[in-house]
């Protein structure tokens, strides 16, 4: 690390180097750098975070690129430095990655996890599919923070579920999709929550963003005041948009591959939640006096029976009545209103968990990989933090349960698991005291004698169970248990404590004493929902919500008990663990500076609490007296054997000797490197960076001799090529030259020979004839019959038509050019006289033919039927329509076209009708009722056209990005004259811009919409686009096929 860059730091970057080491020393620093908006501390490889509670500007492109080009420990400790470790070690040494990250509630785990994410994104590679499944990866985040977060007293986004996140990527580190695993999403919190919170955010952004329209389908008000599932004392949460974050969740389930049924089909759930609990149920008797329920006021039943396709008489005889059923028979048993009660809200608890789950499900089929080759993993847990409120039950309970068993990881493969390895690899080390929270998770999870294994149990019993029972089971089998308190084991021991109630029991965590009140752990562990409901709402007319209930089908009923959630908990806990422990993990320990989510206020009570939890004293020791790298002994030589010539490039010797022998020649000092059994480890990062810039200079020495033994091979194969080819090429010319010499020179022989023998003979016959009469004589001949051949062209000349191109023959060979010319001399006449007598208006015409001719002639199927058909321009009446007549402007002059099209809706593929206005400066499209333009386009905006070469008139407006228009997107429209518009559109733009417009004929292209595209795929239907008809259907959310019939 750079001595320059550590004299500027703010306080101890890592905690290792930090004297003198104490608990209050280590709370100063983190307190310093706090102050001074240093949220990042180093333990050797684990990264400290503390919450700043506003936004800092030390993220985004700029820190991605200068972290992406150092290693760990060159610039200030910065979450994108341990997620770039991580990423670069799965890459580049094929090690799948975790990173865990953990702390309480409000300490920033969930901000961290999205961090990570986008770092990764940012720095692996880029194409059009890897970018699809970044997007898709990311906008995951929005959508489950939606369905699973909420406003809690500590924080105004806590995670109220947990979530583990698999990225998988290809050989090259690019991303190829994911998996994600949720763990135990808090539904109580759907019915009830404490005062100062919030149910889940999707409810309040539903009723906020979503418009009139879709509020009255789903049979809601905007008014969060009227539904007794929100609490009304926080509707809204400082800094946050519920409308705007609707949008976004409408935007992200989009990209992620969610339908717009699939998003409608969501919402309908989800309105049918929050209307479940504005059923109010009232007392009732039946004929015998026994106590009964029904419905106060049918109508809220009858909403949702609407909503959902649900019979409202079966659900409020679901509501209100219970059939228990036995192998021999049935017996229906009316609810109290308290029963009854709990139904309702056992029934919306369990849509909602439902829904949630499938929401999951649905994100993991669009981002699962399809692909069978080897893939890397890194993997993200953003799980809640521990949990110790005032009145804490069964879900405090398992979350905390979670805590420490991720705590126990740590330890493992953090404090325990490091020291272990330095006994048994023989390396003299000073052990370092630490808790082990191993006892602690015993007593929670243990098979038989667990508190999970006694609540399964005292389910599952036969007899009058209830929590009292529960808690006489553990004051009984915990009663000598150092880490378990009740009232009963208090008073056995004479322990006077009044804030233990005598329905509680305490439990000594790693991060403090909790108490919990066993009110309600039988019926949540139980997590019961009557098979009325079941079978009720399987009924549903609704695809989504019939699904989310499958045992609701009378053909797959069973009597059979579920697992109880404590015992379903358990297991996903007992799988979360096995894959944490089959990756390479990276710690992100977040800490929380004060109670009041306030920004620059640093409680030291509060985190010295959290620093003693996480352990980051005992960290620090185990990191400054351990070393920081260590790997075996085969894997490090294979790594770094290019380092020394004695074992480059073959070594056949032992491995560590070969690692000796490298470590040796680099000179690297003793204090540095320790020799165990079968690993080599390295103390400093230094030492580890110095090996690494060591090899990376290597790879380029022998990058280069290889480029160089390359490049003299390929110089002398083509120097060999080249000798060859000039020898064979030198062969060739040098016989052409001969064979060109030798007939030159006969050539000219016979031509001497010729010109003596005519002058012998000139001179023998001269005395008979006088000197140049044959030379007359072959003169008056031509003439002769040239003139001859003129006077019978003369007489035999073809019509003035310039459609006739018929010509007299040439009666002898040599007049062929002069006859050719003379054809031609005639067309041009003939073309002259017929242009001077046409009229402006009828060459104007022939231009815009020629014009035609030369876009679509063999290209467009449609054009030679349009080319004995005028050009009207005016297909609508214009004259007729005053209103049209105006939109033009007073400047524009005569409207070129005025027609109607079909204007193609490029999110669904439907069409719609609209009237289409072409002038000399602007392209208007106006709707056909009313008449007022929708869209005025400039010709300068219009960057070019896309037309098939079938028969139909489909074609699209490619517009300029840079114009106000063009940002909205390009128009995809048909016309029944789509030659003679584009046509008259390309001799607009070019008079207007001078330059040509760029007219393509092609079968596929693709049209903006908004910031995206949507590819046009046009084919050919059975018909053989004789009818000219188009028929559209959307594939997928990218894709828009158009079938010609």
């Amino acid at each position: 690390m750079d001595m320059a860059f550590l004299e500027s730091s703010i306080g101890v970057e890592d905690l290792v180097l930090l004297e003198p080491l104490e608990e209050e020393s280590l709370l100063k620093n983190l307190q310093l750098r706090y102050e001074n908006k240093e949220i990042y501390t180093y333990i050797g490889n684990v990264l400290v975070s503390v919450n700043p509670y506003q936004e800092l500007s030390i993220y985004g492109p700029e820190f991605i690129a200068k972290y992406q080009d150092y290693t760990f420990y060159e610039l200030k400790p910065h979450i994108y430095a341990l997620a770039n470790v991580a990423y670069q070690s799965l890459r580049d040494q094929d090690r799948d990655q975790c990173i865990l990250i953990t702390g309480e509630s409000g300490a920033g785990k969930t901000e961290a996890s999205k961090l990570v994410m986008s770092y990764v994104a940012a720095v692996c590679g880029k194409g059009e599919q890897v970018n699809s499944v970044k997007e898709q990866l990311l906008q995951s985040n929005p959508v489950l923070e939606a369905f699973g977060n909420a406003k809690t007293i500590r924080n105004n986004n806590s995670s109220r579920f947990g979530k583990y996140m698999d990225i998988e990527f290809d050989f090259k580190g690019s991303p190829l999709g994911g998996d994600i695993t949720n763990y135990l999403l808090e539904k109580s919190r759907v019915v009830k929550q404490l005062e100062g919170e919030r149910n889940f955010h999707i409810f309040y952004q539903l009723l906020a963003g979503a418009d009139a329209q879709l509020l009255k389908a789903l049979k809601l008000e905007r008014d969060s005041s009227g539904y007794t599932y929100l609490n009304r004392e926080a509707p809204r949460v400082d800094g946050m948009d519920d409308a705007s974050n609707f949008k976004a969740l409408q935007s992200a389930m989009i990209v992620i591959g969610f339908s717009e049924e699939e998003f409608r089909q969501v919402l309908e759930v989800t309105a049918m939640v929050l209307k479940l609990g504005n059923v109010e149920l009232a007392d009732e008797f039946q004929a015998n006096g026994v106590p009964a329920s029904g419905i106060r006021d049918g109508r809220g039943v009858q909403e949702i029976g609407e909503l959902v396709g649900l019979n409202s008489v079966e659900l409020e005889r679901a509501l209100c009545s219970r059939t228990m059923e036995t192998a021999k028979e049935k017996v229906v048993t009316a609810l109290s209103v308290i029963q009854a009660q709990y139904a309702r809200d056992a029934l919306a608890k369990n849509i909602y968990s439902r829904l949630f789950n499938w929401i999951v499900t649905r994100i993991n089929e669009s981002i699962k990989v399809d692909t069978g080759e080897k893939k890397k993993v890194m993997g993200v847990l953003d799980i809640y933090g521990f949990e110790i409120l005032e009145d804490n039950s069964f879900e405090q309970f398992v979350i905390n349960y979670c805590n420490e068993k991720l705590q126990q990881v740590f330890i493992e493969l953090t404090l325990k698991e490091e020291q272990e390895e330095y006994k048994r690899e023989g390396i003299p080390w000073t052990k370092v005291d630490y808790f082990d929270n191993g006892i602690i998770c015993d007593l929670i999870e243990h098979n038989q004698r667990g508190i999970l294994a006694m609540l399964d149990e005292e389910c599952l019993r036969p007899g009058v169970v209830s929590d009292s029972t529960f808690l006489a089971k553990l004051n009984q089998l915990f009663s000598k248990h150092e880490h378990y308190e009740s009232k009963v084991t208090q008073n056995a021991q004479r322990q006077y404590d009044h804030s233990m109630g005598l329905r509680c029991f305490r439990i000594c965590h790693y991060a403090g004493k909790v108490t919990y009140n066993v009110n309600s752990f039988i019926d949540k562990n139980n997590d019961l929902l009557f098979r009325d409901l079941s079978q009720a709402v399987w009924k549903a007319r609704h695809p989504l919500l019939r699904s989310l209930f499958p045992e609701g089908d009378p053909k797959q009923a069973s009597l059979k008990r579920p697992p109880t959630a404590g015992a379903q908990f358990k297991s996903s806990v007992a799988i979360l663990m096995k894959n944490l422990y089959s990756k390479n993990p990276n710690y992100i320990r977040c800490i929380k500076p004060n109670e009041h989510q306030r920004r620059a206020q640093f409680s030291s009570e509060l985190v010295a609490v959290q620093a003693r939890y996480l352990g980051l004293l005992e960290n620090v020791r185990v990191r400054r007296a351990g070393y920081a790298y260590r790997q075996a002994y085969g894997a490090f030589l294979e790594r770094y054997r290019l380092l020394s010539r004695s074992t480059w490039p073959r070594w056949n010797g032992g491995e560590r000797e070969g690692v000796e022998k490298v470590l040796g020649d680099l000179s690297m000092s003793s204090e540095e490197r320790a020799f165990g059994k079968t690993k080599i480890f390295i103390r400093s990062p230094k030492a580890l960076f110095y090996l690494e810039e060591q090899r990376r200079l290597r790879l380029q020495q022998l990058a280069t001799l290889i480029q160089k033994m390359y490049r003299g091979w390929r110089c002398r194969i083509h120097y060999q090529l080249m000798r060859k080819s000039q020898i064979l090429i030198s062969s060739w010319f040098r016989g052409n030259m001969q064979r060109k010499r030798y007939e030159k020179m006969k050539a000219s022989a016979l031509l001497i020979q010729a010109f003596v023998r005519g002058w012998k003979a000139r001179k023998n016959y001269r005395k008979y004839f006088r000197s140049g009469a044959a030379l007359t004589l072959a003169n008056f001949i031509y003439r002769s019959i040239a003139q001859k051949f003129l006077l019978r062209l003369k007489d035999n000349l073809p019509s003035t038509s310039i459609l006739d191109k018929t010509w007299p023959a040439a009666p002898y060979k040599y007049f062929s050019t002069a006859n050719h010319e003379l054809q031609k001399l005639f067309y041009r006449w003939k073309c002259k006289k017929f242009r001077d007598r046409l009229s402006p208006k009828q060459v104007e015409t022939l231009r815009e033919k020629l014009c035609a001719s030369e876009l679509f002639k063999g290209k467009k199927a449609s054009y030679p039927q349009s080319v004995p058909i005028p050009f009207y321009g005016d297909y609508i009446g214009l004259q007729r329509k005053p209103k049209l007549q105006q939109l033009k402007g007073g400047e524009e002059g005569p409207v070129l076209v005025a027609e109607t099209v079909m204007k193609v809706n490029r999110g669904n593929g439907k069409t719609s009708s609209r009237i289409l206005l072409l002038t000399k400066g602007h392209v208007i499209i106006t709707d056909t009722k009313n008449s007022q333009p929708k869209t005025v386009i400039a010709l300068d905006s219009v960057a070019r056209v896309s037309v098939t070469s079938f028969k139909d008139g489909l074609f699209s407006l490619h517009l300029s990005e840079l114009s106000s228009v063009g940002s909205k997107g390009d128009f995809l429209l048909v016309s029944e004259h789509v030659v003679e518009l584009l046509t008259k559109m390309y001799r607009a733009v070019l008079d207007a811009t001078q330059r040509q417009l760029p007219v393509t004929v092609t079968e596929e292209f693709s049209v903006r919409f908004k910031e995206s595209s949507v590819a046009v795929k046009v084919i050919q239907g059975p018909g053989g686009g004789g009818k000219r008809k188009l028929s559209c259907k959307k594939k997928g959310s990218r894709c828009l096929e158009v079938t010609v019939q």
